[in-house]
């Protein structure tokens, strides 16, 4: 088993209602046991559609994976579309019917019982898995020799469905290779430049491992895959490779083993015993957000602050009134008496505060959307920075400049 193909079935998500958190959640879980998602489609909730994509997928992949279309009552397009695109029938499983009983009688709800009674009408032919977190099971059912799991749409339902159950169950049918990924994560040169740099050594890496290249902000991620049968052999063909890029880019280089922009932060400051303190205006929270975000940040981060109106800034942060007189409160002068304040409120080693315009009108003291400055304090040393993105919306902007000044404290711990 090599390929699969999932299929999101729903209208809120054609609508944009919603987003497909599902899909990628099940394309790294199987991508960790060996096993490549080569299309994923998104489709409505009608019959004839969802059996002309069920015999599209299984052209293309031998494992098929749905989500969503699956409800509580008698007229369930999927599975009356699943009955018809395995030549089966619809019936009562008793085994279902009792764990949804069960379910029920835990949470007091048995009231509502009959009219759930039709989670437990399935395929005839199918295999069932039970839901621990919901009445909709889970129906595997087989296509030849491939499989197809349905699942209910609801993504703290699909998750347990999928870590404790199928995962388990694939990895024990079926004899699949170890695919092991590193991250190594390079800042200060552009895509196209570092591609140019590093060409050579893309161009001479082993069969089995495989480069891609992930643009985040101004960060470059290099996704190094190994695919085989060993996976300790895999661990260290990927470390010596990676070590051949020191010194082509070595000084540019982050992290080797992290992902998450945050996480690296979050080794770093644990490594050199620093604290961590921020004071946020037109970042709102989000920069506090993203290094919470990471578990055991609480032993770093002590805690922010959003004095989103100037007179906050002033009597919160100390802030001279004079300063924001005298070069507007959208300043670097600003930024750096914000980070000398918050650093002072929260006794920390290192500060970092933004003020900024992040829109759709301009700012109070005219500065155009998109301009932000921000200062990064270590110690009694601070940096200022600017930055200028009129083009994104308010909310990529708050994300891109909290991803951009975690990056570049980062960078200055790494090289410091």
């Amino acid at each position: 088993m090599e390929n699969a193909v999932l299929i999101t079935i729903g209208d809120e998500i054609l609508s944009g209602n919603t987003i497909d958190t599902n899909s990628n959640f099940i394309a790294t879980e199987l991508k960790n046991i060996g096993i490549k998602v080569s299309q994923i489609f998104t489709i409505s909730d009608e019959i004839e559609t969802i059996k002309d994509t069920l015999h599209a997928a299984f052209e293309i992949g031998d494992l098929v994976i749905t989500t969503g279309g699956l409800g509580p009552t008698r007229d369930d397009k999927t599975k009356k579309a699943l009955a018809d695109f395995f030549n089966d029938e619809i019936a009562l499983d008793e085994p279902t019917f009792e764990h949804l009983k069960k379910y029920m009688e835990k949470r007091g709800r048995l009231e509502i019982l009959e009219r759930n009674r039709e989670q437990a009408f399935v395929p005839a032919k199918s295999t069932v898995f039970q839901n621990q977190y919901g009445t909709a099971p889970c129906m595997m059912m087989k296509y030849g020799d491939k499989l197809s799991f349905s699942l209910p749409g609801v993504p703290y339902e699909v998750k347990p469905l999928i870590k404790d159950q199928i995962i388990p169950y694939l990895k024990n049918t079926f004899s699949l290779q170890y695919i092991t990924t590193r991250i190594v994560s390079v800042v200060g040169i552009p895509e196209s430049i570092l591609a140019d740099i590093i060409e050579d050594w893309e161009l001479s890496l082993p069969e089995n491992l495989a480069l891609s290249y992930l643009p985040v902000g101004t960060r470059v991620k290099l996704r190094l895959t190994a695919s085989g049968h060993d996976e300790n052999i895999l661990n260290r063909q990927l470390e010596e490779e990676i070590q051949k890029l020191f010194p082509l880019v070595g000084e540019n280089i982050i992290a080797t083993t992290e992902d998450k922009i945050e996480k690296i932060l979050g080794e770093l400051l644990g490594e050199k015993k620093l604290t961590l303190s921020t004071a946020e205006s037109c970042t709102g929270g989000e920069l506090a957000k993203m290094i919470t975000s990471n578990s055991g940040s609480s032993k770093y981060f002590i805690g922010g602050i959003v004095p989103y109106a100037t007179e906050k800034k002033v009597e919160i942060l100390k802030v001279s009134q004079s300063t924001v007189d005298e070069f507007t409160v959208v300043s670097e002068q600003v930024a750096e008496e914000m980070a000398k304040g918050c650093q002072r409120l929260f006794d920390t080693d290192i500060s970092i505060s933004t003020t900024g315009v992040a829109g759709p009108g301009k700012g109070e003291d005219g500065k155009d959307v998109g301009t932000v400055f921000y200062t990064i304090r270590i110690h009694d040393q601070a940096q200022n920075f600017k930055l200028y993105m009129p083009h994104l919306e308010r909310l990529d902007f708050m994300n891109f400049v909290s991803q951009k000044i975690i990056q570049d404290l980062v960078s200055l711990l790494v090289n410091n």
